[in-house]
């Protein structure tokens, strides 16, 4: 009977070591992909994680890459929120249409730079961009009859048209070449100013409403007089959080940007002429004294003064009462020393006048010691 052969599954030692080496050099690159499916599986299943970049930063950067203005972080909106509105308990209040001249020294800041120069451009420029990037509502002008009303709102094409500036559009989208925006020539400003007494915190206060731009151009056909257009009105709340971050220069001597275009309009740094008070007939100032100049001026400063005097009389200052007391109490004592002085003259007029006797004439007087 022949055995059965029975062959051994065991590798010899010379030949395991080679086909073992061999093995993991066909396993190997199938084993790192699978590793790099997981670490790939498992940062897809992670969060992501937020940027270190502030808000404010990553805005500006945006803007900066499509040339627009900053878009206003969340924080910002919630601060100008609450300044904006006017107080609930005001017991006075006068609007007043003024006209300022951004050619005057005093307005200077405004106007100036003409063009936008790297960071730093005008009041208007500011606008511009604003309105091009649907950022601000622009309202139609009427004179004197605003409304602030979505039924009043004009859109950035139509100033556009109205105001026959170049453009390119592409889609929603309107584009304008700083050298065809008119920046030079918006030289006045047509502001709406509410002066109020707010009863809850005793305070008399100015702010600035409203603001119309008025493009101003030279008659170059027939050299007449430079026509003036308002362009349109944006409310002051409206762009009050843009404005509180755009820097100017307000001085020659001190050329550092200390001042925003709303620390401007805050502390009334400007100067301007009224040219119309809110009134029942909606009549403006020329309507109602005439159109001669010393007649408006006259006006206007009874304006003006009407102000000054409302504030200054709306508390009484102690000071003010001493001086006003010490002066009485002067005139009071001058009346009595020319009272006393009226009377003494008077009784040296009704006394008779009395002579001296002449030395050497009449009887001689005996002394009394030589009677002793």
């Amino acid at each position: 009977m022949k055995s059965k052969k029975y062959t051994s599954s065991v590798i010899p030692a010379k030949v395991g070591i080679p086909f073992m080496l061999f093995l993991l050099t066909l396993t190997a690159p199938v084993v790192s992909a699978q590793n790099q499916q997981n670490q790939q599986n498992q940062q897809n299943q992670q969060p992501a994680r937020p940027t270190r970049q502030r808000p404010s930063q990553a805005a500006a950067a945006a803007a900066a890459a499509e040339n627009s203005v900053p878009v206003l972080s969340e924080r910002a909106q919630i601060k100008h929120q609450e300044e904006s509105g006017m107080p609930l308990h005001i017991v006075w209040e006068r609007i007043i249409y003024r006209t300022i001249d951004l050619t005057k020294d005093a307005n200077a800041p405004l106007y100036y730079p003409v063009q936008p120069s790297g960071d730093r451009q005008n009041l208007f420029s500011l606008l511009f961009k604003l309105m091009q990037d649907a950022k601000i509502p622009a309202y139609t002008y009427m004179d004197g009859q605003e409304v602030f009303s979505e039924k009043n709102r004009i859109d950035f094409e139509g100033i556009l048209k109205k105001s026959q500036i170049y453009y390119t559009k592409n889609g929603d989208r309107y584009t304008v070449n700083e050298d065809d925006m008119p920046g030079s020539e918006v030289t006045e400003y047509i502001l709406k100013e509410g002066y109020y007494f707010d009863q809850a915190t005793g305070t008399f206060k100015t702010e600035v409403l409203a603001l119309c731009p008025m493009l101003v151009r030279p008659d170059y056909y027939y050299g007449g007089q430079p026509t003036r257009e308002p362009m349109f009105w944006v409310r002051y709340d409206d762009i009050r959080p843009y404005i509180s971050r755009e820097l100017i220069m307000t001085s020659n001597y001190n050329n550092v940007l200390t001042h925003t275009v709303d620390d401007y309009f805050r502390k009334n740094m400007y100067r301007g002429e009224i040219i119309k008070t809110m009134n029942l007939m909606g009549k403006s100032l020329a309507q109602e004294v005439g159109n001669n100049p010393d007649t408006l001026k006259l006006a206007q400063d009874s304006i003006e003064r009407q102000l000054r005097f409302f504030d200054k009389k709306l508390w009484v200052n102690n000071s003010d009462n001493e001086n006003d007391s010490t002066t009485v109490k002067a005139e009071g004592a001058k009346s009595k020393q020319a009272g006393r002085s009226s009377a003494k003259a008077e009784r040296g007029s009704t006394k008779a006048p009395t002579t001296k006797a002449a030395k050497g004439g009449g009887t001689p007087v005996r002394s009394v010691r030589r009677t002793r």
